[in-house]
C-alpha cells in the first residue's frame, strides 16, 4: 500500500465520540488528508511528510506489520500461553510456580508494549478485523481495550502535554506533571515516591481506573460519551476472565495458597506498572519538553509534537525491540498508523530533517538518562510554583 501524508498533527488525531461509534481510532484516510492540508503552512512539515512517505513508496513496502512484527506477535503470545500450560502440566512447587507466573507477567508486559499499543492504532494490518482482534490483548492483560483507546487517542494524542486534557498527565493530586497545575506541599517529595506509585499503575487500571472512567468520568469527553452496551458487557466479562485465570484457577485447580497466588499477582503488576509507566513518562514529561497552555498554541501540530515529545536510546535496537519502538516516540506521534518495526529508519529521517530546518529534536542516549531527566522534572515541579 502506498502511503500518503503519514505525518499527522496532534489535533487531527483526536476522536469524535458518538453513541454508535465502533472504532475509536481516528480514520486513517481522514488523518492523512487533514495533515496534507495543514502542512502547507510550513515547509518543514511539508518536507518531513514527503520524506517519510517516500521511505515506503521508494522501497515499495507496506507501513504495516512486517515479518519481524509477526514474529514478535507469535513469540509474545507463545510465551504467555506456554507459561500457563507449563503451570498446569508440570504442577510446579511454590518457587517454580512463582517463576512461571512471573514469566507470564513479563509476556504480558511485552504484549502490552509491542502488540496491544500498535493494534489500537490500526498499525498492524490494513485489515480492520485483524487489528480489532489484537486489540483484546489489553483485555487479556486485565485492561479494558475500549476505554484505553478513548483515553489514548482523545486524551493524549490529540492534546499532548496540555494540562486538563492530556490523560497521561493525570496525577490525582499526588503527582504534579505540569507547571500549570497547582503545587501541593507533599509534592516536594514526588521525585522520591513517584516510582512506587508508577509500580501501582497497572493494578490501578485493573481494579479502579477502568470502572472510574466508565461510571465516574473526570474528563468532559468521557461524560459526553454514551458507551455502547456491549462495551459494558466486555468490561465486566474481560475483568472476570482475567481475574479467574490469574487468581482463581491456580487456587482452585492447583490448590496453591491464596497468599502465594495473590503475592505473585501483585509482584507481576508491580513489574508491569513500573515498566510501562517509565516507558511512556520518559517520552513527554522530562525537564526539556514543553507544556502548552492550550492545544491550539502552535500553528501546526508537527511543531507541537516536536516541542512536547522526546526520544531515547534510538540507536539501541534491543531497547526498541523490547519497548515496542516507543523510544522512537516522535515518529510514533507523527506516524501513528505505522507499525513500530519501521520506526528506526524513520527516526533517522526525522532527525536529519529537523537538523536541516533548525528544529529542536529532543533525545537521550539511554533510557536510564531519560528516567533521570524525568525525575529531575518531578523534583523541579515539586519545589517550584
Amino acid at each position: 500500500m502506498m502511503v500518503e501524508a503519514l505525518v499527522t498533527s496532534e489535533t487531527e488525531t483526536g476522536t469524535t465520540l458518538t453513541a454508535d461509534l465502533d472504532d475509536l481510532v481516528p480514520s486513517e484516510p481522514a488523518s492523512r488528508q487533514s495533515a496534507a492540508d495543514s502542512a502547507g503552512v510550513s515547509s518543514f512539515p511539508k518536507v518531513l511528510r514527503r520524506r517519510l512517505d517516500n521511505f515506503f513508496a521508494d522501497r515499495k513496502i507496506s507501513p504495516k506489520a512486517d515479518r519481524t512484527m509477526w514474529v514478535k506477535i507469535a513469540s509474545g503470545l507463545a510465551v504467555l500461553a506456554g507459561s500457563w500450560v507449563a503451570i498446569y502440566a508440570l504442577k510446579p512447587d511454590s518457587w517454580r510456580f512463582v517463576a512461571l507466573y512471573l514469566l507470564s507477567g513479563l509476556a504480558q508486559t511485552f504484549l502490552l508494549l509491542n502488540i496491544a499499543h500498535d493494534s489500537n492504532h490500526n498499525a498492524i494490518s490494513s485489515v480492520p478485523s485483524v487489528n480489532k482482534l489484537l486489540n483484546y490483548v489489553f483485555d487479556l492483560c486485565g485492561i479494558n481495550s475500549y476505554m484505553w483507546r478513548i483515553l489514548h487517542h482523545r486524551g493524549h494524542h490529540s492534546c499532548i502535554n496540555v494540562h486538563g486534557e492530556d490523560d497521561a498527565l493525570t496525577g490525582r493530586g499526588i503527582l504534579r506533571f505540569t507547571p500549570h497545575e497547582p503545587r501541593k506541599p507533599l509534592q516536594r517529595f514526588q521525585h522520591i515516591y513517584a516510582l512506587f506509585l508508577y509500580a501501582l499503575f497497572s493494578l490501578d487500571y485493573v481494579f479502579v481506573r477502568d470502572f472510574e472512567c466508565f461510571f465516574f468520568p473526570s474528563h468532559d469527553y468521557l461524560s459526553r460519551t454514551r458507551h455502547p452496551k456491549r462495551e459494558y458487557a466486555i468490561l465486566f466479562a474481560g475483568k472476570a476472565f482475567y481475574l479467574t485465570y490469574m487468581l482463581v484457577l491456580p487456587v482452585v485447580v492447583l490448590g496453591k495458597s491464596p497468599w502465594l497466588v495473590g503475592g505473585a499477582f501483585v509482584l507481576v503488576h508491580l513489574i508491569i506498572g513500573l515498566t510501562v509507566a517509565l516507558v511512556f513518562q520518559t517520552t513527554h514529561t522530562i525537564d526539556s519538553t514543553y507544556f502548552p497552555s492550550e492545544r491550539g498554541e502552535f500553528d501546526n501540530g508537527v511543531y507541537h509534537i516536536f516541542a512536547t515529545t522526546a526520544d531515547y536510546a534510538t540507536t539501541n535496537p534491543l531497547v526498541g525491540w523490547l519497548v515496542g519502538g516507543l523510544n522512537h516516540h516522535i515518529v510514533h506521534h507523527l506516524c501513528p498508523f505505522v507499525c513500530h518495526t519501521h520506526y528506526a529508519p524513520l527516526t533517522r529521517i526525522v532527525k536529519e530533517t529537523a537538523e536541516e530546518f533548525g528544529i529542536p529534536y529532543r533525545q537521550h542516549p539511554t533510557m536510564t538518562r531519560a528516567i533521570r531527566h524525568h525525575l529531575i522534572l518531578l523534583k523541579q515541579l515539586g519545589n517550584e510554583n
